[in-house]
C-alpha cells in the first residue's frame, strides 16, 4: 500500500472512530442537558409573554438562541467528522489512480486529513471560544479539503486523458 493510501485509509479509520466516539459521549452526557436547557428557555419565553414581561421574554428567548448555537455546531462536528471520515476512506482505495509523482499525492492525502480534521475542530470551539481563531481554523480546514478535492479531481482527469 502506498504512502499516501495508507495517510488516508489510516486516517479515515482514526477520524471516522473518532467522530463516532466524540458523538456517543455528546449523545450520553450532554445532549440531553442542552435539549432540557432549550426546552426550559422556550418555556421561559412563553410564560414572560404570557405574563406580558416581554423583556424577560426576549431574555429567555436570547437564551434559547445560545443553547441552540451549540447544540448545532455539537450535532454538526461528529457528523462532518465521520463523513470527512469516509471520504478519506473511500479516496484511499483508489487514490494511486490519482495521475500525480507519489510526493504530491502524499501531500494531498496530508492535506485532505489535515483539513478534516481542523474544519470541524474549529466549528466546534466557534460554540466555546470568541473570536477569530476558530473560524480561521474553521475556514483553513475547510479550504484544505477544497483545494484537495479540486487536485484530486484534475489527477484522475489527468489518468483518464
Amino acid at each position: 500500500m502506498s504512502p499516501a493510501r495508507k495517510i488516508l485509509v489510516v486516517g479515515g479509520l482514526a477520524l471516522a472512530a473518532f467522530g463516532m466516539l466524540y458523538g456517543l459521549h455528546y449523545a450520553l452526557f450532554v445532549e440531553h442537558q442542552t435539549l432540557d436547557g432549550m426546552g426550559g428557555s422556550l418555556t421561559n419565553a412563553f410564560v414572560h409573554a404570557a405574563e406580558r414581561d416581554i423583556p424577560q421574554s426576549h431574555v429567555a428567548v436570547d437564551a434559547y438562541s445560545r443553547r441552540k448555537y451549540v447544540y448545532v455546531r455539537q450535532v454538526d462536528v461528529h457528523s462532518h467528522w465521520i463523513g470527512l471520515a469516509m471520504l478519506l476512506i473511500v479516496f484511499g482505495v483508489v487514490f494511486d489512480r490519482v495521475a500525480f509523482a507519489e510526493r504530491t499525492r502524499v501531500l494531498i492525502a496530508i492535506a485532505l486529513l489535515v483539513g478534516s480534521i481542523l474544519f470541524p475542530l474549529g466549528v466546534l470551539l466557534q460554540a466555546s471560544i470568541r473570536g477569530p481563531i476558530p473560524s480561521a481554523l474553521a475556514i483553513t480546514g475547510s479550504a484544505l479539503v477544497i483545494v484537495s478535492l479540486l487536485f484530486t479531481t484534475w489527477g484522475f482527469v489527468r489518468q483518464d486523458g
